[in-house]
């Protein structure tokens, strides 16, 4: 159980560092931790997060919020999202890779083993 406690609590203070206006997913968070197998995890972490939890930033690999009820209500999660200016459409978030963040990208110190972003890769080249 303390392993559990451990890696939620992982999860919590990354998912507190999305910008407002960004989204991730469950598998760039697991990426991120090291534990690249574990997004169903990351998914129960955010299902029992407090509401200081920016829970509603965590959507599924294709944008969809398949978290939405886990929230209070069934359109919570979507109302959130579209406060912070992100478009939802059929529970889809709209130009989901423009607005995607990627802890792996974003962050220093992290697994930066490969993007998580399910698309094609940036072409931008990285200082060092």
């Amino acid at each position: 159980m303390k392993k559990e406690e451990d890696f939620f609590t992982r999860v919590f203070v990354l998912v507190k560092k999305i910008p407002k206006g960004r989204v991730t997913s469950y598998g760039a968070i697991a990426n991120y931790l090291g534990t690249g197998l574990s997004a169903r995890t990351v998914g129960w972490a955010m299902n029992s997060s407090h509401p200081r939890i920016p829970a509603h930033r965590v959507v599924n690999r294709n944008g969809l919020l398949t978290g939405k009820n886990h929230f209070a209500t069934p359109t919570l999660m979507q109302e959130l999202l579209e406060a912070e200016g992100i478009v939802v459409i059929d529970d889809q978030i709209q130009n989901f890779n423009k607005i995607f963040w990627d802890p792996a990208n974003e962050i220093r110190g992290g697994n930066k083993k490969k993007s998580s972003l399910p698309s094609k890769p940036s072409k931008k080249k990285r200082r060092r």
